[in-house]
């Protein structure tokens, strides 16, 4: 069997297909499939039409309610894996048009009630001004061709969900993201004030994991955690999305334990207002 991320969409429909063939071989109705795994009938039925994903958790009880061999449980369940998972070509993307991506990600976080950002590397969308986005969306290599006008204006619309109280938000930045001279002194000065003004919105949380820390394990990569639903990792060439619950649980647990590192609120706002006047000082 391959397991290619890349091909998760046809990795589910496989998935469904097995799952109802496995059923139907064994005799079991689906009802009665679902007083075995302790599901609700009509969940069996969704997950045989794939319109619900299975978890992994949940492959592993319709396996065992089915008395599946050893081989076939284990290439059923790594097809589960990968089927939870997705990576998504950044050029895909660029193809497709960068204003679709916004228009994604604005999807994801209007149907989030609480998101939390891992950012080693760099501040979040939501965070940045318009002048750090251009920089940030025009790198050496690979820059995105044309006009950044329209994807610049979406993000800067996207920002007004920090606005929503019914939502929460919460930001960990490392010292390295906040202070890599991205963009000229002025612009990261700039920058900086921006991150503490979001600081201060009552349902936004803002962490920074200074460089005297001691953290007894490394930030990787970035990630966002969209509450309970889903988890997606940002690579140089493109994106993984996990939505497996034990990935996004996994996840949540690496984001309060890095979290831990953070000073207070206002000590982080101490530092962002040292480190913006730092830029802010003409050097010679």
């Amino acid at each position: 069997m391959t397991l290619d991320p890349g091909r998760a969409g046809e990795q589910r429909r496989n998935l469904a297909a097995a799952l109802k063939d496995l059923r139907r071989a064994s005799g079991l109705s689906g009802e009665r499939l679902a007083v075995r795994c302790g599901m609700s009938q009509s969940k069996i039925s969704r997950i045989e039409t794939g319109k619900v994903l299975p978890s992994v958790a949940d492959v592993q009880q319709i396996i065992n309610a089915l008395g599946v061999d050893t081989g076939l449980a284990r290439e059923l369940l790594d097809l589960a894996s990968v089927a939870n998972a997705e990576y998504e070509d950044v050029r895909a993307s660029v193809r497709r048009g960068l204003h679709l991506r916004q228009r994604e990600l604005a999807a994801l976080e209007n149907g989030a009630d609480h998101i939390r950002y891992f950012l080693p590397a760099m501040p979040s969308g939501l965070l940045q001004t318009p002048e750090y986005m251009r920089t940030a969306m025009s790198p050496p290599i690979d820059p995105v061709d044309g006009d950044v006008s329209q994807t610049i204006a979406l993000k800067i619309e996207r920002q007004a969900v920090l606005y929503d109280e019914s939502k929460r938000f919460d930001f960990l930045l490392t010292e390295s993201a906040v202070r890599w001279r991205l963009c000229a002194p002025s612009v990261m000065a700039d920058q900086l004030d921006r991150i503490a003004s979001v600081s201060r919105l009552s349902n936004v949380n803002i962490g920074i994991i200074p460089m005297s820390a001691q953290v007894v394990d490394a930030p990787f990569h970035t990630f966002t955690v969209y509450g309970a639903k889903l988890v997606t990792i940002e690579l140089f060439t493109g994106r993984v999305v996990l939505r497996d619950p034990k990935d996004i649980d996994h996840y949540g647990r690496l984001f309060d334990f890095f979290y831990a590192a953070s000073p207070s609120e206002g000590d982080v706002r101490v530092m962002l207002e040292q480190w913006a006047d730092d830029f802010r000082i003409p050097r010679h």
